[in-house]
């Protein structure tokens, strides 16, 4: 995750001082954001800054965007390590943003380069739309000819034309609207989608209590990514975006769908409409009309909430912050390596993993998505959004409203909550009990885990049970650390007792390895030969078989928003160093991730070793780090990162080495990481996760079906389903055992570890960055090919 700011470089054939200098470049590189401003730009440009100084490059900052290109003078200036710090919890951008007229003349860019070529820039980093960026490739594509009418205009030197002759561009995306195709996530679109979040939460309790209907209008004008996520997130009754108009007659089935709900016993109804949603016959659908549209036909109380530019402000969620941090190492990476027949590139996220793409082959494709629109080719507009979109189109339409099949499937689906609770489980829940229903299925819900299992706590669930189950943390169905291998023949018979012909298990490390314990006993007890599949689901994210669990961003952001205070009380009173112990067990990702996001000097993890000289070193840092500006220190410690070195023993110690030069405080976090409302990413996570489960289990069941009863014994009918990489995946129980540290319960592998020299650098430690895996340019186009697959 990650994204950049704009950033411009000149290049000097001298030798670097750093572990990433294998190029032998000297860059000086300033930093642009253009137009818009959202939360996160902040994180991309001091990640650009550091890992350019970090390179052995002299930095700049541009202010007030392309404006401050053609302005010059004081709008470029050099930037420093210190520069950028207090600065990844500011949304917005600190070095400023503005549209330009100027640059959009041949004369304003002319103006651009001269300032350029004086300072002897030749490499750009911009962060923007796509209109931003086809700026810069236009730049780029005209570099040559700018500085011929420069030399001609005696503005420059033919040697100085010939020392710039060259300009490289990597751009980052930064919009909340997120409609720049090539990249899953733009900087500042999560952000965004927690201000909407917030907003439809404290609404929810109002329209419960009124009964009344509640239109929300959110950002995108011709991208309807905020909204849809919006509706999937909160469980919407109606979205309308711009991909996607309703067909002729909407209004007769809205009206229908709210009635429905409203028969069903639901106190409230929301509806969600992005400002750019238009009918089929391209004409605006406007909240006011739609408002009219309810109280006249259904006389319901109806109210309309207009978010407008709250959305773009507030501090950068973690996700945000680590995309940022990201994009913008990579973004310095790819100026390294450029030379002048490389393409202008955009760097992107695409699952987890940051790609570089060709610029102008993401703004065409951006710009075939309004085109598609604007033809009427609606199926089109959705497949070019990309995966990710399509599944949250497809996901929504089939959880918006009850459509079961006429006849009913036959089929028992039990579903349970295993190990500790976590935000997001309530979602998976919802959309796994919906989904089943949808397929004709009878949806079970075991309470309180494997000991529900064991002692017959099973009841039916039924579609307006789990209405307002995403937005809630914690398990609704109960939840204990309880594992299977004591209670096998209790829980066997309650199998048969039930007919439970398939499972569902969301939950943490106790979920996978209970799941094993079930698949083992398939040899004694016929019962246990049901598909089943683990939802991995815990803070730790420390479940084998996927990238992410369900819980972790909501806890990641629970930690960062509190380390965030903890910085600005050490700020505020100097020379104050913070410890701060985070959940995790023996897995170090939330530790990691939030010292990245939060911007802390060292995250001490089980799966890093360290020693007493690295506790020096780290102390000797902080020495250091308090003769400058920045007069303050965090310091991030997993609960079961060294059984020696504890929380208290480093805190003692960092107290007594640091006495004179800092004072010391720490903070355990405890079980306020595991609480709270879910954030945006759970709850569409938790959502997709559940639903897709369940699609899988009812392909299973018709593939086990045997001589009249269903018979599942192979090790593919009991999966773990996880995000590798870029997609949603089911991996056998039974293959993910040798990828198993059992002993402390985490992934022999782990993903995130390679980040965590970004985190050293940033906080000017000097180390080698590994770049053996550092992103190839890749083409959008065939990207977009595949979407529909």
């Amino acid at each position: 995750m990650g994204q950049r700011t704009k950033t411009t470089s000149n290049i000097l054939y001298t030798s670097c001082q750093s572990g990433t200098a294998s190029c032998q470049r000297l860059m000086d590189t300033p930093v642009i954001p253009f137009h818009l401003c959202v939360s996160g730009m902040n994180a991309a440009v001091r990640a650009t800054v550091r890992v350019g100084l970090y390179a052995g490059a002299k930095v700049y900052f541009v202010h007030e965007g392309y404006q401050g290109l053609v302005d010059g003078g004081d709008n470029i200036r050099p930037a420093t390590w210190e520069s950028v710090s207090m600065m990844l919890q500011l949304g917005g951008t600190v070095i400023g943003s503005a549209r330009s007229e100027d640059f959009r003349t041949r004369e304003g860019r002319m103006k651009g380069a001269c300032n350029l070529v004086k300072l002897g820039i030749t490499n750009l980093c911009v962060i923007g739309g796509d209109g931003s960026l086809t700026g810069a490739n236009q730049f780029r594509t005209e570099w040559s000819g700018l500085l011929d009418d420069l030399v001609k205009a005696g503005k420059i030197t033919a040697a100085e034309a010939k020392k710039s002759s060259h300009l490289n561009i990597v751009g980052m995306v930064g919009s909340i609207d997120n409609d720049f195709c090539g990249t899953d996530m733009t900087i500042g679109t999560d952000s965004a989608l927690h201000r909407i979040m917030e907003v439809v939460d404290a609404i929810t309790t109002t329209a419960q209590s009124h009964q009344r209907t509640f239109i929300l209008e959110v950002m995108g004008r011709h991208c309807g990514y905020l909204a849809l996520v919006t509706a999937l997130a909160c469980g919407a009754d109606w979205v309308f975006i711009p991909e996607m108009p309703p067909d002729d007659g909407w209004e007769n089935h809205l009206c229908r769908r709210l009635t429905d709900q409203r028969g069903r016993g639901c106190r409230l109804n929301v509806i969600i409409v992005a400002e750019g949603a238009m009918s089929r016959d391209g004409k605006l659908i406007t909240s006011d009309q739609i408002k009219k549209l309810v109280t006249d036909r259904l006389g319901f109380d109806t109210r309309t909430t207009i978010l407008g530019h709250v959305q773009r402000g507030g501090t950068p969620s973690a996700f945000d912050r680590i995309l940022g941090s990201r994009m913008g190492v990579e973004a310095v990476m790819a100026l390294m390596e450029a030379t002048p027949d490389t393409p202008a590139c955009v760097v992107s996220l695409s699952g987890n993993l940051a790609v570089r793409l060709p610029l102008m082959e993401c703004v065409q494709v951006t710009k075939d998505v309004t085109a598609a629109m604007a033809e009427g080719r609606f199926d089109d507009a959705i497949k070019l959004r990309g995966k990710s979109f399509q599944n949250n189109w497809n996901t929504y339409k089939l959880l918006a409203h009850i459509n079961p099949p006429d006849v009913k499937s036959n089929i028992n689906v039990a579903i349970m909550n295993i190990g500790a609770p976590c935000a997001g489980m309530n979602a998976a829940v919802r959309s796994a009990v919906r989904m089943g229903i949808i397929q004709g299925h009878t949806m079970l819900a075991v309470h309180d885990g494997f000991d529900g299992l064991a002692h017959g706590q099973i009841e039916p669930i039924t579609w307006t049970s789990v209405t307002g189950w995403t937005g809630i943390g914690g398990s609704m169905l109960g939840t204990k650390r309880t594992l299977p291998g004591k209670l096998l023949e209790e829980i066997s018979l309650n199998i048969a007792k039930f007919n439970i012909h398939a499972l569902v298990i969301i939950g943490g490390f106790e979920a996978y390895v209970g799941g094993l314990e079930l698949v083992q006993a398939r040899e004694k007890y016929e019962e246990m030969c049901i598909p089943m599949v683990v939802i991995p689901a815990t803070v730790s994210n420390n479940v084998p078989g996927s990238d992410f669990s369900i819980g972790a961003d909501t806890a990641l952001n629970t930690i960062t928003s509190t380390c965030d205070r903890i910085k600005q009380s050490a700020a505020g009173t100097k020379r104050r160093v913070f410890i701060v112990e985070t959940m995790g067990g023996y897995c170090g990702y939330l530790a990691t991730m939030a010292g990245l996001a939060a911007g802390a000097d060292a995250a001490y993890i089980f799966e890093e070793k360290f020693g007493i000289k690295d506790l020096e070193m780290n102390v000797e840092h902080l020495v250091e780090k308090m003769k400058t500006t920045v007069k303050r220190g965090l310091i991030l410690r997993n609960e079961n990162s060294n059984a020696n070195y504890t929380t208290d023993f480093i805190f003692s110690l960092y107290s007594e080495e640091g006495k004179g030069i800092f004072d010391c405080r720490k903070n355990v976090l405890g079980h306020m990481q595991q609480g709270g409302t879910p954030t945006p990413f759970d709850r569409t996570f938790g959502t997709k996760m559940g639903a897709k489960s369940v699609r899988w289990l009812s392909e299973k069941l018709k593939e086990c079906y045997r001589h009249g009863r269903i018979f599942a014994n192979t090790p593919d009918s009991a999966c773990v389903l996880g995000m590798r990489k870029r997609a949603l995946t089911f991996q056998p129980l039974s293959e993910l055992k040798g990828d198993t540290d059992f002993e402390h319960r985490i992934p022999k592998t782990q993903w995130w570890l390679k980040i965590r020299p970004i985190m050293k650098i940033l906080a000017k430690y000097d180390i080698k960055l590994d770049t053996s895996e550092h992103a190839d340019m890749e083409h959008v186009i065939k990207k977009s090919s595949s979407l529909g697959k």
